[in-house]
């Protein structure tokens, strides 16, 4: 029974040609625009060369430096967006030959959900997954496969909820939504870029500004009305791929992967700023897998209660406008009203098999290890994860050994009126405490604290918990103790066998509360086998490691800083601006310094003038006649008198006879005025 499409199938596809006509629309609006420039341009130039031009063209030589810019970065915008794009950067291809299980498991997937299996797998460092199709002819004409798959959820996800993640991303395939997500995806990108560019362009020239505003309003009123006809189309598209993964891998694992990757997108760029950075920082070193140490952390029961937080947030939260995405809630409201499904790794009848829930095989090591060093660049060192694991506790627990070190010294510089050099000690601590310097070396800590983390405390409470940790410190120099990462807090300390981890501070706390306990302090400190004047190998207050990077020397700006991608694409801007302005200034006076004079009037020359020295004395001259050496300047005293003869009768004259000019044709063409071009 052939199926009939229901009334939201015919309203996407209604949405969706109306998107395809408006970005059709908007490609033509860029040519016509660009070749309304160039129209614009050869009209300026040819003004120039008009002989009744004074000066060049200023006016229109600004108008085309002002727009260059502007069509320049539309033009390049539809250019990059209306062809397939490359891989972005920052993955990493996977070869079946590097990673045949993940390539096994992805085959199965794609032939369960009825769609064939993508030509190529890239790992990438987001918390997603994605698959696109190089599709040319905005993507119309189908063209090769990538799968992208965020190493973040294969190292944080079940293998059961990363299967129902690969599930949903080859449904996209089998529902045939890579034609027209190609098509919003550039299309949104297309009109992006083109705002970009104009918003560039503005910035970087005072002139580009003044004319600017017309065709950013015009491309912002195009991308709005994009979004708005594709957000809903790619919204159904996603609830569709819901359900084709929960045919697949279940209802219920497809709903487990969609709150576990809510959670993930929450701690990943967190694991990024808090501990990956500052390390790189501190110590110039990067562990060899992130990845590992991610999935270590994700794993951690201290984080339980934060993570349910985040979660009944993301289920709280309304879906952005601009993202493709319903939220969160709809997702799994329509997931809890699917029919209940047969067991996923049963075998169909009439049918291929559906994969097994096996386990995702984990990716290479090298793969890991090169999409590690793309997160943290400039690193000089790359350790084994579980080191770098370590070195971060030892880290996290010894931080406050710092502040304590600059206490100790500003409290026994005030004693003695002179600073005293040389390494923290426990010994150094428990002499001031001994001589009832006690309160001011915890006010002396307690200022170069954090507020957040002595507020609400006890003034030597800190003090207490500082001189534990230089304890612990010394046990694990000695090799007899470590620390142990908590991801939440400072790291906690693993004491000799035998000994309690709340031990060591109850006996820093009762010799810094009560006066006379140091002694019995040192005579636990003995037992253990620490040595009270011993410096610590790996000092909290040394600088950091030759191969950290040094911080540099920043300037306070009230501005705000402008990354390096834009600030090439503005100095390219005012580049392209000052290149038209002085190219077409130089091409329009070159041709107007080379036009032809224009012509003026001038009285014909007939009968009625007479040529110089062709008169006779008491002759009248000619108005206008030039004057010179032996030339008349004037009418004469005395003109010829006689009667009226006959036309045709010279008289009698003696001397040089007065020739009879011919009947004068008077021409009036010279002075109409001349046809302008």
């Amino acid at each position: 029974m052939r199926r009939t499409p229901s009334g939201g199938a015919v309203i996407a596809a209604a949405r969706a040609l109306l998107a395809v006509a408006l970005l059709a629309g908007f490609y033509g609006l860029v040519v016509v625009l660009a070749l309304l420039w160039v129209g614009f341009l050869v009209l300026a130039l040819w003004g120039s060369t008009q002989p009744t031009a004074t000066t060049p063209p200023t006016n229109a030589i600004l108008l085309c430096a002002a727009f260059a810019p502007v069509i320049a970065g539309m033009v390049w915008a539809v250019i990059r967006t209306a062809r397939p794009a490359g891989p972005p950067a920052g993955t990493v291809w996977v070869s079946r030959r590097g990673a045949p299980e993940l390539w096994t498991v992805v085959e199965e997937l794609a032939l369960a959900v009825g769609t064939r299996r993508p030509d190529h797998i890239r790992l990438t460092t987001e918390v997603n997954a994605s698959v696109t199709e190089d599709a040319s002819f905005l993507g119309l004409v189908p063209g090769s496969r990538t799968l992208y798959l965020g190493l973040p959820l294969l190292a944080g996800l079940p293998p059961a909820r990363l299967r129902a993640v690969l599930a949903h991303e080859l449904g996209h395939f089998s529902r045939r939504h890579n034609r027209f997500g190609a098509l919003a995806q550039r299309g949104t990108a297309g009109l992006e870029a083109a705002r970009q560019a104009i918003r560039d362009a503005s910035s970087a020239n005072d002139l580009v500004r003044l004319y600017a505003g017309g065709p950013l309003g015009l491309v912002g009123l195009y991308a709005r009305v994009f979004r708005r006809l594709t957000r809903p189309v790619r919204r159904r598209q996603e609830l569709e791929a819901d359900r084709e993964a929960a045919r697949v891998a279940g209802a219920d694992a497809v709903a487990d992967a969609l709150r576990s990757t809510a959670v993930l997108e929450r701690l990943w760029p967190e694991f990024i700023v808090e501990f990956l950075v500052p390390m790189r920082r501190a110590r110039g070193c990067v562990p060899d897998d992130p990845f590992r140490i991610f999935a270590h952390m994700v794993e951690a029961p201290e984080l339980r209660e934060l993570m349910a937080e985040v979660l009944d947030e993301a289920v709280r939260r309304p879906a952005d406008p601009d993202d493709p995405h319903p939220d969160l809630a709809t997702r799994l409201r329509r997931l809890r009203a699917l029919p209940a499904a047969p067991d996923v790794a049963a075998p169909h009848a009439d049918g291929p098999p559906a994969p097994a829930a096996a386990a995702v095989p984990a990716v290479p090591a090298r793969y890991a290890a090169e999409l590690g060093r793309s997160l943290c660049p400039g690193a000089a060192e790359t350790i084994p994860w579980r080191d770098w694991l370590a070195l971060l506790a030892t880290q996290r627990a010894t931080r406050i050994l710092t502040p304590l070190a600059d206490a100790v010294r500003t409290v026994e510089r005030e004693e003695t009126d002179g600073e005293r050099t040389g390494p923290l000690t426990i010994h150094r601590v428990l002499r001031l405490v001994d001589s009832g310097r006690r309160m001011p070396l915890a006010r002396a800590l307690n200022a170069r604290l954090d507020p957040a983390e002595s507020a609400g405390r006890e003034p030597l409470e800190p003090l207490a918990a500082a001189l534990s940790v230089l304890i612990g410190a010394q046990l694990v120099a000695g090799g007899t103790a470590y620390w142990a990462m908590h991801w939440t807090g400072p790291g906690t300390l693993v004491p000799p066998d035998g000994l309690a981890p709340e031990t060591i501070h109850s006996w820093a706390e009762t010799a810094v509360h009560i006066p006379g306990q140091t002694q019995r302090l040192g005579l636990h400190l003995a037992a253990l086998g620490v040595e009270e004047r011993a410096p610590l190998p790996d000092r909290a207050e040394a600088k950091a490691s030759p191969g950290a990077p040094r911080d540099e020397v920043r300037s306070v700006s009230i501005t705000p800083g402008v990354p390096e991608p834009a600030r090439r694409r503005i100095g390219a801007v005012r580049a392209l601006a000052l290149t038209v302005l002085l190219g077409v200034t130089g091409l329009a006076y070159l041709l107007w310094s080379g036009r032809d004079e224009p012509s003026y009037y001038r009285p014909p020359v007939n009968g009625w003038t007479q040529t110089p020295g062709g008169g006779v004395p008491g002759a009248v001259p000619t108005y206008g006649l030039p004057t010179g050496p032996g030339l008349p300047t004037g009418l004469p005293t005395a003109l010829p008198t006689g009667p009226l003869l006959p036309t045709g009768i010279r008289p009698p004259i003696t001397g040089r006879p007065l020739p009879s000019p011919p009947r004068p044709s008077i021409d009036i063409g010279s002075i109409l005025p001349r046809r302008t071009p």
